[in-house]
């Protein structure tokens, strides 16, 4: 099982995190398809070979083909999103976010799962790459759409503890 792999490959100093793989994972109360597209978007967004190696299988395996596809594309349409609308926030002249966009990002309009999954993933792909923009705009949605907050709070456990394993491992790769 990937989870096992996962904490088996973390250190002992990381014990922590290998209890919250577990529990956030592995103990979730999200419906299989929120769970494992999150859990995947945010493996890709940390862009961890030892994390994805292990979750994109499991993922794969759980998801229907097109969960498992939006949630990738989730990973992708944030990648770029993150970074525009971070830029955004984080510059003084804020003359910038009045001119157009012009970046392609249909697939948020129409991913081939319900929106509320897409967008939770966007949510967690978000609190990975820290766009507080995107963050608060994906809360929003969710929340306008009777998400209750602990759903939105278990997505952003996911991507914290994920990111935090692909930290770790990638480091101690690093290192060795």
């Amino acid at each position: 099982m990937a989870l096992d792999e996962l904490k088996a490959a973390l250190p002992d100093y990381a014990k922590d995190l290998k209890l919250n793989l577990g529990s956030v994972i592995g103990n979730s109360d999200l419906p299989q398809q929120q769970l494992w597209g999150t859990v995947l978007a945010c493996a890709m967004a940390t862009g961890s070979k030892s994390v994805l190696g292990e979750l994109e299988p499991q993922a794969k395996e759980l998801l229907s083909a097109e969960a498992y596809t939006a949630a990738k594309a989730a990973a992708a349409v944030m990648a770029m999103n993150n970074v525009y609308y971070r830029t955004l926030h984080l510059l003084s002249d804020k003359e910038y976010g009045t001119l157009r966009t012009g970046l392609r990002m249909n697939i948020i309009g129409n991913p081939g799962v319900e929106k509320v999954d897409f967008e939770l993933w966007s949510f967690a792909v978000s609190a990975i790459n820290g766009c507080g923009q995107c963050l608060d705009s994906h809360e929003q949605v969710l929340r306008k759409a009777g998400v209750e907050r602990e759903v939105v709070q278990a997505a952003a456990k996911i991507a914290a503890v994920v990111q935090a394993v692909a930290s770790v491992l990638d480091a101690e790769a690093a290192i060795a």
